[in-house]
């Protein structure tokens, strides 16, 4: 007989031999082997719907989960599980009477029933999960195959990762030994910081009480070995890791007794063994860790099961992904050393292999969360991006779904293949916020292109975009590339960008200053580079402590920056150390880099060391370009992927030489006039003070717009000849400060100018001033103000308004304004301008209006336009 038909007359009463899923509830039994058997049918069907031998192993899967539940329970069980039932009644039915005999409101008995089956009904979904997983944990080839589509291994969908049952005949060999190490590891590092996050929701006194990880080992869906681009100091594998055990964890929280069960963890972990050595065991060490941030589930038991309800044991759940990502999550990696000739500097500084520049630049079409009086109202979107274990935030803006943050940040990759960025948006509210949606983008794309400039479909979200700017920077030792890093920087114009990386090794201290009553210190230490801190572990009680810890910085300008380092004993929380290091010292260093050499503590005693490593890399664009005649590295398919990263780059350093060529010609034709040395000074001076309010304006708010291509605009040449188009528009470039005319229908002339930053993708608008408003009452001069629009589609978003000049028909505003708006809205984009005065019985009446079209190449370009534009009548325009 086949293997089929063996399983289809397969006798039921078999299904009593195998303990794997223990459960003391009959009931509770045959719901989870029902649910089993339903989810491994569909799969079967799914897969292939006429098997019969599928639906025989389906069933089988059910009579397996059944098997798991213990239908052998001794009478004992049952009596208490009966025992355990009268008890939930008797209590229930208690606190009812108790509502009653007091006599308080019918609230405080339909409030808790709400909350009950609420849970209940989350906690339904739950436990199906959970039972489900556990089954595919537990199934051997032929069950997994069966299994659900998105529960099925790696090497069913990925033919370069290879199938390793005998790695997990390994493993379940091992588990009883990974096991009792894991418990240290869960004592030691992760208990603390538990502490510690707990401490922050004014949840006091967690401990673990007893630690069983339970007989099931982890499972390795698949493992992939990498052969291209790979040192040969070292093997990199990927492990498709999924554990669904059996463990029974027990703690005590603020004077409460809980537990956690059903504890799974599902991610990708990254195994490096290196260096490679010529003695056994061949491999030096090992680094572990998680590429993202794994998927976490539990179900936790006892009294604290009350917190086991949405919103409330979120807080505990993320408490442990987080003390999970910081363990071994990138850039955390959990290093194992397995030969002492190896030295812990080479496993445990940290490496990364570039850093990424993110833009957050705007979403739109977001869902409407807010309830309003009409109904559905807007939302208050924010966003949160991940890149492993780092996380950053950008502000919330409130009542919209069409958010604007401009919001910037940097982070550590150490894994080109295989890390990703997640950006996902939620709904700010009072209570629990609601998720807008979220997207994912492969770290790999952006380092294969340099930039990537996209709009992303949000994903769990009815619709929804959001738009990302990214940009790739890698790491060199040669200090010439911090010149470009720099001007980059200043060119973007925000201030928390870097240009170089700092890696610190701190290794070991010797003869630290003793604490109080001549007993020794329990030092650690604090560092810092600009408004970054970080701190290691304390060693307790010892004067010559060893951390072996790697931390990196981000650092703005290495010619100014400097590190910081405390020594602290945290026993009497008194500074027993300090080091401060000018990082411009370190740029004269050969490779930027100085290791394992000891540094002289201040604030100690005269043998009081430290012994530490450091290394610079400045942050050097992964595409480089053509500039000034220097052909940098630049691949054939870079035409395209950079051409934003050509125009930026150049930019800049192209505009001020135009502007300066500029005012050397207005020089030039200034002597060759007869014109004076000194008059020629007082023009530039001249020239200058029409321009410096608007320039120092653009400085205080650190506006992201080039000041040399503001300058490039206002300090530019003569007019050229005027433009009649545009309904007889009288447009003049490049104009002078002031006009005689009224304009062609005599209600004015307003100057203004307007520049595209392709950088940060902003259009700058600058309000000058307005000439020539017609005075039709002396008794009656107008309060004039200007209103700027976006079209199509006039929206509040898109408003913007000067202030109001009292009694004056040549105001002067010098006002400026931005969009933030992509190179393709902007040529399909029109400005409207209109010059209202606030004297009026009936609203502001309309003075004029123009609307000037965007689709121009010297505003798209960057090089921006000033002129003076006639005030039409606003009928014109209806």
């Amino acid at each position: 007989d086949s293997p089929a038909s063996t399983e289809q007359n397969r006798s039921p009463d078999s299904a009593e031999s195998s303990p794997l899923l223990p459960s003391s509830d009959p009931k509770d039994t045959a719901n989870a082997a029902d649910i089993t058997a339903d989810s491994m049918a569909g799969a079967s069907k799914e897969l292939n719907p006429d098997s019969p031998t599928a639906a025989a192993a389906a069933a089988e899967g059910a009579l397996t989960a059944l098997e798991a539940s213990g239908g052998n329970n001794p009478k004992d069980d049952s009596i208490m599980s009966l025992l355990y039932s009268f008890a939930k009644k008797v209590v229930t039915v208690g606190i009812i009477y108790f509502v009653g005999y007091m006599g308080w409101s019918v609230a405080w008995l339909i409030t808790p029933v709400i909350l009950s089956v609420a849970r209940e009904s989350w906690r339904k979904k739950s436990d199906t999960r959970r039972t489900v997983a556990k089954a595919s944990a537990l199934a051997n080839d032929k069950d997994v195959i069966l299994a659900r589509l998105h529960d099925l291994p790696a090497w069913v969908f990925f033919p370069d990762v290879e199938r390793c049952e005998w790695l997990n005949k390994i493993l379940k060999q091992v588990w009883p030994n990974a096991n009792f190490y894991a418990k240290n590891l869960i004592k030691e590092s992760i208990e603390p910081n538990i502490q510690q996050a707990m401490a922050g929701y004014k949840l006091n006194g967690f401990k673990f009480d007893r630690m069983i990880l339970g007989t099931i080992p982890p499972r390795i869906g698949g493992v992939k070995v990498y052969d291209k681009n790979v040192s040969r100091n070292e093997i990199i594998m990927d492990l498709d890791l999924f554990y669904a055990g059996d463990c029974d964890i027990s703690f005590a929280l603020s004077g409460l007794r809980g537990g956690i069960k059903d504890f799974q963890i599902h991610g990708t972990v990254r195994v490096i063994m290196k260096p490679l050595i010529s003695q056994m065991p061949l491999i030096g060490g090992l680094q572990i860790f998680f590429l993202n941030n794994p998927n976490i589930d539990f179900n936790l038991v006892g009294v604290v099961d009350l917190l086991d309800m949405p919103g409330l044991s979120d807080i505990l759940r993320k408490i442990i992904v987080d003390q999970v990502a910081a363990i071994m999550v990138l850039p955390n990696k959990l290093p194992i050393v397995l030969s002492d000739g190896v030295p812990a500097l080479s496993l445990k500084m940290p490496e990364p292999e570039g850093v990424l520049r993110i833009h957050v630049v705007e979403a739109k079409d977001l869902m409407k969360k807010d309830i309003s009086m009409l109904g559905k109202g807007k939302s208050d979107p924010y966003a949160i991006i991940s890149v492993g274990a780092q996380q950053f935030r950008t502000q919330t803006i409130d009542n919209t779904v069409n958010p604007k943050w401009d919001y910037w940040c940097e982070a550590f990759i150490h894994a080109e293949s295989g890390q990703a960025l997640q950006v996902v948006i939620s709904d700010e509210d009072a209570g629990e916020d609601e998720l807008l949606g979220r997207a994912t983008v492969e770290i790999s794309s952006v380092t294969k292109n340099g930039e990537i400039d996209t709009w992303l479909t949000l994903e769990q979200a009815k619709h929804g975009l959001v738009h990302l700017r990214m940009t790739w920077f890698r790491l060199s030792s040669n200090k010439a590339d911090l010149r470009t890093a720099l001007e980059e920087t200043q060119h973007l114009r925000v201030t928390s960008m870097s240009t170089a990386l700092l890696t610190v090794f701190i290794d070991s201290a010797k003869n630290l200053p003793q604490a109080r009553q001549q007993s020794q210190p329990d030092p650690y230490l604090v560092l810092s580079v600009g408004k970054k801190t970080e701190q290691t572990s304390v060693q307790m009680r010892t004067d010559a402590p060893v951390w072996e810890q790697g931390f990196t910085f981000l650092v703005g300008n290495p010619d100014n920056d400097t590190f910081q380092l405390k020594v602290i004993d945290q026993k009497t929380g008194n500074t027993i150390g300090t080091l401060t290091y000018i990082l411009s010292a370190l740029m004269e260093k050969k490779n930027l880099e100085i290791m394992s050499q000891p540094f002289q503590l201040q604030k100690s005693g005269p043998e009081s060391k430290i012994l530490m490593s450091l290394s610079l890399r400045i942050l050097k664009r992964h595409q480089e370009v053509e500039v000034d005649g220097q052909t940098g590295d630049k691949s054939p398919s870079s035409e395209t992927d950079s051409g934003l990263t050509r125009s930026s780059s150049v930019r800049a350093p192209s505009l001020s030489q135009s502007a300066s060529q500029q005012a050397t010609s207005v020089e030039a034709a200034a002597t060759e006039s007869g014109l004076s040395h000194q008059a020629s000074i007082r023009k530039q001076e001249s020239r200058k003070s029409n321009t410096s309010a608007i320039v120092d304006q653009m400085l205080i708010q650190e506006e992201p717009f080039a000041v040399s291509t503001v300058n490039a605009v206002l300090m530019s040449t003569p007019p050229r000849s005027p433009n009649l188009s545009d309904g007889g528009t009288e447009l003049l470039r490049r104009s002078p400060s002031t006009t005689s005319s009224a304009g062609s229908a005599g209600l004015g002339r307003i100057q203004l100018t307007t520049a595209y930053s392709v950088q940060r993708q902003r259009l700058i608008v600058i309000v000058h001033k307005i000439n020539n408003i017609p005075l039709k009452d002396p008794n009656n001069i107008p309060d004039p103000y200007v209103k700027l629009y976006l079209l199509p589609g006039r929206s509040k978003e898109s408003k913007r308004k000067t202030n109001v000049v009292k009694d004056n028909c040549d105001p002067v505003f010098d006002t400026t304004f931005e969009y933030i708006i992509s190179n393709a809205e902007l040529v399909n984009s029109e400005l409207e301008v209109t010059v209202c005065t606030q004297k009026g019985f009936f609203g502001s009446p309309v003075i004029g209006m123009q609307k000037l079209s965007l689709n121009d190449p010297e505003i798209s370009s960057g090089q921006g336009i000033r002129a003076w534009y006639d005030l039409l009548p606003e009928s014109k325009f209806e």
